[in-house]
């Protein structure tokens, strides 16, 4: 039986290839999430190491739930399912893939990686094979990182396959918010479904990126974004056909 859900789009400053720092802001943000009674929490794209291709293999995580003490009893501490971004090693191949990790309240560890990568993501991370879902108050979540939602099918999939809620953690620059924005739209009319995006607030990468974490409901119409590049929450209300949105 569904219920209402409530999602954390949270955004934070990342720092260069600086683990720990990069976690003590999550851990500040995922707290705060919870305090305002969030079922889940989103990071942007590679949010543990900033948007780093050339340190990725250097910094890649093994995808055990071990390499995740710390973010793991912070989700269950605080009840609330955590989704953060980071490359993760794969057997086998000498280069990582742009992954997340979630982590839920039971201590359950899962990982996910990018199936779709943009031009130049290539030649330092590998792509993933299989699409994630997840399932909160009886919705059935989907999982995009960032050029997964530019390849069509991958949300079309996520609808056939029963999920009623598509969120994206990514990296967008300035520029490429209003073409990538229109898109995100696009496939909340199509499928019927909210889109949620988690975005970055700092340079990385060699990006500038403009924030504007954004909620698009079932119609593609914009219910909120942040407007702005500011350290904070956009907080998700979804309840039947409603969906609210605000920033903390």
């Amino acid at each position: 039986m569904k219920t209402g859900v409530t999602i954390s789009l949270a955004q934070v400053p990342v720092t260069r290839g600086e683990v720990c720092a990069n976690l003590e802001r999550h851990l500040k943000m995922i707290e705060q999430s919870s305090y305002y009674d969030a079922d889940v929490v989103v990071f942007p794209e590679l949010s543990l190491t900033g948007y780093e291709l050339d340190l990725a293999a250097e910094l890649a995580f093994s995808p055990s739930p071990s390499n995740f003490k710390e973010l793991s009893q912070a989700s269950v501490e605080n009840q609330i399912i955590t989704i953060a971004g980071c490359p993760l090693k794969v057997k086998n191949d000498s280069k990582p893939t742009i992954g997340a990790v979630i982590c839920f309240p039971d201590g359950t560890v899962q990982f996910y990686s990018k199936q779709h990568l943009h031009e130049g993501e290539g030649t330092y991370c590998s792509f993933g094979l299989s699409d994630y879902f997840f399932k909160v108050n009886g919705h059935q979540i989907a999982l995009a990182i960032c050029a997964d939602f530019t390849e069509l099918e991958h949300s079309r999939r996520a609808k056939k396959l029963g999920s009623d809620i598509y969120v994206v953690s990514a990296l967008i620059s300035k520029n490429g918010f209003e073409p990538d924005s229109k898109i995100l739209s696009e496939i909340a009319s199509e499928q019927g479904f909210p889109v949620l995006l988690s975005n970055h607030i700092s340079v990385t990468g060699g990006w500038e990126t403009c924030g504007k974490s954004s909620v698009w409901n079932s119609h593609g119409e914009l219910v909120n974004n942040s407007s702005s590049k500011e350290y904070g929450l956009v907080l998700c209300n979804i309840m039947g056909n409603e969906v609210e949105a605000n920033q903390t």
